[in-house]
């Protein structure tokens, strides 16, 4: 609460956090979910496309195939935009990154609006491509551009809205989706390619705000540039220990290039970070939230909800998303990472352990079906007050300046990936397993605690260096404190000249 209220009192940071969200994270969260209200209306224009223009007549399996390739294909738009993200990250900056990343959302919005027109399901297919492209390389530059406009205790509230816009997006696609609103047979394709107007909304606004002073700095080295954006985003009075903290980064990596992802895979001093950024963005796609989605269907039809009543209790799900992620924007600056994330999957694992044994029950009561949607609420709410909201953010914190681009290419490599295995390999494992598919994602969530529990250390309150110093201190990597030593007195060299 206390951070939420310093971030009312810097415009500025909250406008930043605002418009970088809209064109960031919200367009991966709404396109997610902005193919399930339209999927009748997308799968009529695939036969359509194909009886007129080829003189085929789908059989359902067939159909079935290219809506499934219609939907995971913005799954191969996102590795591609996550892959390319640092290098552009790197070459142009945050800001200027996500402003050039709203092209690729319009020109997929263009082709979804004209393929009803067009009769053509092959113009959803590259429009699903650039979207997730879009994606990828959003995630990563506003996740980067937003945690280093923020100052060191409000850290954690910004990276927590990357995980709240996603929820938001979701959110709002499901809303848009109603029959009141664009999910009619006529409007379908204006929900679909609804990602363009918001592209076009940051495209507008997000030139006022000033570039990361961190890439002011430590990138261009650019010293004015990076306090008159201090100033602007955090007041007159509010960045002298952040900039002194800077200028002691710039001292240790001024002679360090920006990294390659396949570099930082190979440099044994930030091991420990990387795999931490291994091992929590596959535990996050593996944790189960994908898959409890996709079980709420069937636990709110056995609790016998009508089809009328399903939309809502499924907008209800992503309301309690919303809500929850808010909540970890919150209580993260209080409460810290490490608590959160071992807290969060601890409780996880058990709820997910407590929804296997309803669903093995679900005909022995009338009121177990009741019993599983109260669980699956509490999932989704301790997964967005705790590993959804910490993880989207951590490679900003524990890593510094010339691997930051890098880091956060791997992470969302790891996040598609991971995303992509549960959509091919979920059905399957569903069908042989059935309610126990539970205990796959129980796993992961065990691994995830253990792996927090003893090699990641707190990063709240503490400056990139010290979070580094903390990783060297848990796994005694040679090396490196001498390396960071050393920035130290080269820095206290340099003040010290010019005082």
């Amino acid at each position: 609460i206390t951070g939420t209220m310093a971030q009312a009192k810097r415009p500025m940071l909250f406008a930043v956090m605002l418009l970088a969200g809209i064109g960031g994270t919200f367009q991966y969260g709404f396109n997610v979910a902005a193919l399930s209200s339209p999927s009748l209306f997308i799968k009529d224009l695939v036969n359509k496309t194909c009886q007129e223009r080829y003189g085929l007549f789908l059989e359902p399996q067939s159909l079935t195939l290219i809506w499934s390739f219609i939907v995971s294909v913005f799954c191969l738009g996102g590795v591609i935009g996550a892959f390319f993200s640092g290098r552009l990250i790197v070459t142009y900056g945050r800001k200027k990154t996500l402003l050039l990343n709203n092209f690729v959302a319009i020109a997929g919005s263009i082709f979804m609006l004209v393929s009803k027109t067009a009769t053509s399901f092959e113009m959803i297919i590259v429009g699903r491509l650039l979207y997730g492209i879009n994606a990828g390389i959003g995630f990563t530059s506003h996740a980067l551009y937003v945690m280093e406009c923020s100052p060191k205790r409000l850290r954690g509230l910004m990276g927590a809205s990357v995980s709240f816009f996603i929820a938001f997006g979701r959110f709002f696609a499901q809303l848009l989706g109603f029959r009141e609103f664009l999910g009619t047979e006529e409007c379908w394709p204006w929900l679909v390619g609804f990602s363009g107007l918001i592209g076009t909304l940051q495209l507008v606004t997000l030139p006022l705000m000033p570039e990361s002073p961190q890439y002011l700095l430590l990138d261009l080295g650019d010293h004015k540039g990076c306090e008159k954006a201090m100033q602007q985003l955090w007041g007159k009075h509010s960045y002298a220990l952040e900039l002194e903290e800077l200028l002691l980064q710039k001292a240790r990596i001024q002679k360090v290039r920006p990294t390659s992802p396949m570099e930082l895979v190979r440099d044994r001093t930030v091991r420990w970070q990387l795999l931490a950024i291994i091992v929590l963005y596959f535990s996050l796609q593996m944790s189960g939230i994908n898959v409890v989605y996709l079980y709420s269907f069937d636990v709110f039809r056995t609790a016998g909800l009508q089809p009328s009543q399903m939309r809502y209790a499924t907008l209800g799900t992503s309301i309690c998303e919303v809500m929850t992620s808010m909540t970890c924007a919150m209580v993260i600056e209080s409460a810290g990472r490490r608590p959160l994330l071992i807290g969060g999957y601890l409780a996880m694992g058990t709820v997910l352990g407590l929804l296997t044994i309803s669903l093995l029950l679900q005909n022995f009561a009338f009121w177990m079906p009741y019993c599983s949607m109260v669980l699956i609420f509490m999932y989704i709410f301790i997964f967005g007050c705790g590993p959804g909201g910490v993880t989207a953010s951590l490679p900003g914190e524990i890593f510094t300046q010339e691997y930051k681009a890098s880091a956060f290419t791997v992470g969302c490599c790891l996040s598609w990936f991971g995303l992509f295995i549960i959509g091919m390999i979920f059905p399957l494992i569903a069908e042989n397993l059935g309610e126990y598919c539970f205990i796959i994602f129980i796993v992961f969530c065990i691994i995830a605690v253990c792996f927090v529990w003893f090699h990641i250390p707190e990063t709240k309150n503490r400056s990139t260096l010290e979070i580094m110093d903390d990783f060297q201190r848990m796994h005694k990597i040679a090396g490196t404190k001498q390396a960071a030593q050393l920035a130290v007195d080269e820095f206290w060299t340099l003040k010290t000249t010019k005082l």
